[in-house]
């Protein structure tokens, strides 16, 4: 019996919604009774996609049953969705809170992940006091510019961190001078009235209100007005293409254009979810914070990252000019908790080449910016300037 329990546990902690990636609240396919939805409609967006692998599945079930009639049937109207089996009445509901985030059991708040984000100190040796979240301090000089070599940094410390937790933090990524000019850029893009509700892939509707709370634009780097948030991304380029070949086994060879958000406060936060849960090619998420002074306990708007396969969960703050890394993919689900302060942050999403293909071949690309490849920028494509100074290049 307590086989069986543990199975069931682990079946749940593999089940998300076909299209968004969202864990709780759950409808099971009524026909092949092994893909999940978070709703309806969400399921009849996929259908076209799932009717695929769905008649495969019912004919593994029952291949006497098939029959052309019902073929027919199916390509208009796809087998409404059947709620699995119930679940603890704290993971009936979707939360923010420790106590009922969906089908992982979790652990007490003391039990936050340990040692999931360390660095090698001066003598060699990894310090087992960091905890997750607490991220390597880059040093600065004097004007703001970090004393380690974007190689040194990705090799030394992103590299080995990510292979072994998935999970990498760098704080004073740029210092505080270029931060808060990243940061002006950030609110006067907002001023201009950019930003929109934040939406799922492939959504048609409003049905993302309930999941995700924050206010988005989508930058290329090349907008007038956003020389800064270039300067930034080409930063990030750097350290990827420094760990390229490294990472897992990812060929990266681009990423997506960066999405600046903002969750404007009054408990506005984004249910657990994965960020590629079907294979689009996106491999690694990539954040920058910039939020001066935050204070978790009063503010909230923590990152809570629930590694596949753990009973524990890394909280990451989200502090000002903090960089986070984390794989893309079911292995990192993850939360924005409510935030109730005005909670800024900009993500990149780079691709592998490989995945990225067979997600073109399949049709699995979801609308919109994220779906939209951007070559990484060259060594020196972007330099830091002042906004009097800063030409936005061809």
């Amino acid at each position: 019996m307590a086989g069986e329990e543990g199975a069931s546990e682990l079946d749940r902690d593999r089940q998300y919604c076909e299209l968004c990636g969202k864990m709780e609240n759950l409808l099971k396919c009524g026909r092949c009774r092994s893909s999940f939805y978070c709703s309806k409609e969400h399921q009849k967006q996929d259908w076209k996609k799932h009717k695929l692998v769905c008649r495969e599945a019912e004919k593994a079930q029952s291949p006497s049953q098939a029959e052309p009639q019902q073929a027919a049937r199916e390509e208009k109207e796809a087998p409404q969705p059947q709620p699995p089996k119930p679940r603890a009445e704290s993971e009936s509901t979707a939360s923010h809170s420790a106590a009922d985030t969906g089908p992982v059991n979790l652990p007490a708040e003391g039990d936050r992940m340990k040692n999931v984000i360390t660095y090698p100190d001066g003598s060699g040796s990894i310090p087992n006091h960091k905890q997750a979240g607490e991220g390597i301090n880059n040093n600065l000089k004097p004007n703001g510019q970090t004393k380690s070599h974007p190689q040194k940094l990705a090799m030394e410390y992103i590299v080995p961190c990510m292979n072994k937790h998935g999970i990498c933090v760098v704080d004073n990524f740029l210092g505080e001078e270029t931060g808060l000019c990243i940061l002006e850029d950030v609110k006067a893009l907002q001023q201009t009235g950019r930003f929109t509700d934040g939406q799922l892939v492939s959504q048609r509707s409003d049905s993302s209100k309930d999941i995700r709370g924050d206010k988005i634009t989508w930058i290329e780097g090349k907008e007038p007005g956003c020389e800064k948030i270039a300067f930034l991304m080409s930063r990030m380029d750097d350290l990827v293409r420094h760990c390229n070949g490294k990472l897992d086994n990812y060929k990266i060879n681009g990423r997506t254009k960066a999405m600046v958000a903002c969750y404007p406060g009054k408990g506005t936060g984004y249910v657990r979810h994965v960020d590629n849960p079907n294979g689009d090619g996106r491999c690694v998420t990539c954040i920058y914070y910039l939020n001066k002074n935050w204070d978790a306990k009063e503010h909230g708007g923590l990152l809570r990252i629930f590694p596949e396969g753990k009973a524990q969960f890394a909280d990451i703050e989200p502090k000002f000019d903090r960089l986070l890394f984390f794989w893309s993919d079911r292995r990192n689900p993850h939360e924005v908790q409510p935030a109730y302060a005005t909670r800024y942050a900009i993500t990149v999403w780079y691709f592998d080449a490989d995945e990225r293909a067979r997600a073109k071949e399949k049709y699995l690309t979801g609308t919109g910016e994220k779906g939209v490849k951007v070559e990484l920028n060259k060594p020196g494509d972007a330099t830091f300037k002042d906004a009097t100074e800063a030409e936005p290049r061809p």
